[in-house]
């Protein structure tokens, strides 16, 4: 299967909860990125924000920046409104060659939020769907427009976090809203990714390979812990530490053509989970589980 290596930093530090991997520097993660094997990384906190700056930083670690996440905030305001917060993000990325905006919307986003149980997501109603849709086509398009391709991100604790708000995405949106599907919030959301992509390959526009520990999420709910707790806990870890097998997942991808970004993502603790040795793992499980399916 021919797939593009990529890394999150999110395994080093963590944007959404500072204390894991506080001290790390972004040329401790870009080296070890690059010496496990990586090709490309996505943005985090640590990287720069002007393209003249961050260009020859990645130069001269031999990375591409993959893309970057985008929190939008279209249910509470409209799509010009979001266009405009979003355009000095996707100057960065345009200015640095990037291929992806990956991004979901965080306006009543519980994910970021300690004291919320994850049991209390926010869910759109039924009439509430057909707006936010036109509105995610007005912005794909505006990304588009910047040479970059829109791709949402179901996740935990957001309005779209199960088999059926991802449906229900797709079918308010149009072609131009594709997506970043992630494997670990797929597990937990109750989303087969591989019914995904056959039923949808066209709009696989990028892919987030997480590992999960179920028992970890069950003792997790059954706690009324947050999200941010359960990253904590580990109930995300990256391909191969954990449950998944991911053959059949990419040999699906590789039967539909799919030579996009395959990022190796598992946000935990780094200091119990060292990120350059488990984001090696992750690697190695992807690419050894590519060269068996091959073989079949």
């Amino acid at each position: 299967m021919t797939f593009r290596r990529g890394v999150s930093p999110i395994g080093w530090v963590n944007d959404d909860l500072p204390s894991l991997g506080a001290g790390t520097t972004l040329d401790t993660i870009l080296s070890q990125a690059r010496a496990i094997g990586f090709e490309g990384i996505e943005l985090g906190h640590l990287f720069p924000r002007d393209p003249a700056v961050l260009r020859p930083i990645m130069e001269r670690h031999g990375l591409a920046v993959i893309g970057g996440w985008h929190g939008m905030r279209l249910l509470s305001h409209d799509a010009d409104a979001e266009i405009a917060a979003m355009m000095p993000h996707l100057d960065l990325l345009a200015g640095v060659g990037a291929t992806v905006v990956v991004s979901a919307e965080v306006s009543n986003a519980i994910h970021t939020r300690r004291s919320h149980p994850l049991a209390d997501r926010p869910r759109l109603g039924e009439g509430d769907w057909p707006e936010f849709g036109r509105r995610l086509d007005r912005v794909a398009a505006a990304v588009a427009d910047r040479g970059l391709r829109f791709a949402y991100h179901h996740h935990l604790g957001t309005v779209v976090e199960t088999a059926d708000d991802l449906d229900r995405l797709l079918d308010a949106t149009g072609p131009g809203v594709a997506l970043t599907l992630d494997t670990g919030h797929a597990c937990y959301g109750g989303i087969d990714p591989v019914s995904v992509v056959r039923a949808h390959f066209s709009r696989i526009a990028h892919v987030h390979a997480k590992d999960v520990r179920s028992a970890r999420h069950a003792a997790l709910v059954r706690s009324d812990g947050s999200f941010l707790d359960g990253v904590a806990r580990g109930i995300f870890t990256t391909p191969g530490t954990g449950e998944l097998d991911f053959t059949p997942f990419l040999k699906t991808l590789d039967n539909l053509g799919y030579a996009g970004w395959i990022v190796v993502e598992g946000e935990q603790d780094p200091a119990i989970a060292a990120p350059d040795l488990y984001a090696a793992q992750g690697l190695a499980t992807l690419t050894g589980a590519s060269v068996a399916q091959s073989r079949r």
